[in-house]
């Protein structure tokens, strides 16, 4: 048995709001986060990721 537990979800709202909404509520140490359409504003980062990364509660790790 694995020591975590991975959720796919499908969401409606913007991305970010979801992701570190539903992180929030199931108390998520960990959010893993996909990033591409980079931009320099953004810090090389998709603006979802950089949203998710600034304001999360717990560790983000951002994949491209």
């Amino acid at each position: 048995m694995l020591p975590w537990t991975a959720l796919n979800l499908i969401a409606t709202e913007r991305v970010y709001d979801e992701v570190l909404r539903i992180a929030a509520k199931t108390k998520a140490s960990l959010i893993v986060a996909g990033a591409h359409k980079a931009d320099l504003k953004d810090n090389l980062l998709g603006p979802n990721a950089a949203r998710i990364v600034r304001h999360a509660n717990c560790s983000v790790s951002v994949v491209s």
